[in-house]
């Protein structure tokens, strides 16, 4: 590989993010437990999410007006204003976790910095993206902070043509096949899978991959010898 810039993906694939997603929908399936089954309330709201994925985009805020508007679904309207409350105060807990970086990062990225460009390339809400990124400490390592809308071809193409290099000098390293990787695979890019325990549900994409650009990492660690062979 001729790489120049190296780009992580932010959320769970730096630091911890879609198990306080995963711990919040298990409050609100217990708020809505008297309306329906809470493997039906967990379906409902997936289906909204998704539904609102153009309007709000991905993150937090988002997150909670979905969690209002399937409430009001599920209920037929009959949901009290104290549950809203509740809604509301689970989506700020939500933005007020703390930040907790997964094995081996800062290693990670002190040893690819002597080295090339770091790049973060995340999709999510800006204000609070900015938030977990100054909250993790790690801004030092970035020669550029990409906070995406999507993560589509078009998407990645105007990061690499930003940073002035060609695809093939171009890896991005993520935690989401869909969204991390064959995207990036599309255009000539190089990408390395580092999986976390677990995914959101719209992240899953059925695929055994082989590419001469792809490998697959289990930590994040195991990404160096890869790239410094």
């Amino acid at each position: 590989m001729k790489l120049k810039v190296i780009a992580f993906d932010a959320d769970d694939t730096l630091w911890v993010n879609e198990p306080y997603f995963q711990n919040t929908e298990k409050k609100f399936c217990s708020l809505l437990e008297d309306f329906l089954p809470q493997h039906n309330i967990s379906s409902e709201l997936f289906k909204v999410e998704v539904t609102n994925l153009s309007l709000y985009g991905y993150g937090i805020k988002g997150y909670i007006l979905s969690m209002i508007e399937a409430a009001l679904k599920i209920s037929d309207k009959k949901i009290g204003i104290e549950a809203i409350e509740l809604i509301l105060e689970y989506g700020k807990e939500m933005l007020n976790e703390p930040i907790e970086l997964l094995e081996g990062v800062d290693d990670v990225l002190a040893t690819l910095k002597k080295h090339y460009r770091l790049v973060v390339a995340t999709k999510g809400d800006l204000l609070d993206q900015e938030r977990k990124l100054k909250k993790s400490g790690l801004s030092h390592y970035f020669h550029h902070i990409e906070i995406m809308s999507d993560k589509r071809e078009e998407d990645y193409i105007k990061l690499i043509r930003h940073l002035d290099i060609n695809p093939d000098e171009f890896l991005m390293v993520g935690n989401s096949l869909k969204s991390d990787v064959m995207p990036v695979l599309n255009i000539g890019g190089h990408a390395i899978h580092v999986p976390f325990h677990t995914t959101w549900a719209h992240e899953h994409v059925e695929t055994n991959l082989t590419h001469d650009n792809f490998k697959q990492a289990d930590t994040l660690g195991d990404i160096l010898p890869y790239i410094l062979a």
